[in-house]
């Protein structure tokens, strides 16, 4: 089966953010009041090849562990959808 994987990565709450800060400091010259809290991320899309969706997620997880992320200072939020077959 194929599985369309989006991945969302994020950095671990405590672990500062400049790109973030950078961002929350610039929107008031925007005109845009009230915005706080801005944290920067990444989102990878991908399809995967797998067996069922356990299979595939437990791919996508280790994926997550060995290259898409920095285990030790961000999360990975992964989403699985049935794909369309090639």
């Amino acid at each position: 089966m194929i599985f369309s994987v989006q991945v969302e990565v994020r950095l671990r709450p405590g672990i500062a953010d400049p790109q973030g800060s950078t961002i929350e400091r610039a929107i008031p010259t925007l005109g845009v009041a009230g915005v706080s809290g801005v944290r920067v991320g990444k989102c990878i899309r991908f399809e995967i090849d797998a067996a069922d969706e356990a299979s595939a997620r437990a791919s996508v997880e280790d994926l997550c562990q060995r290259f898409l992320t920095n285990p030790v200072i961000e999360d990975s939020f992964i989403e699985l959808a049935p794909g369309a077959a090639s």
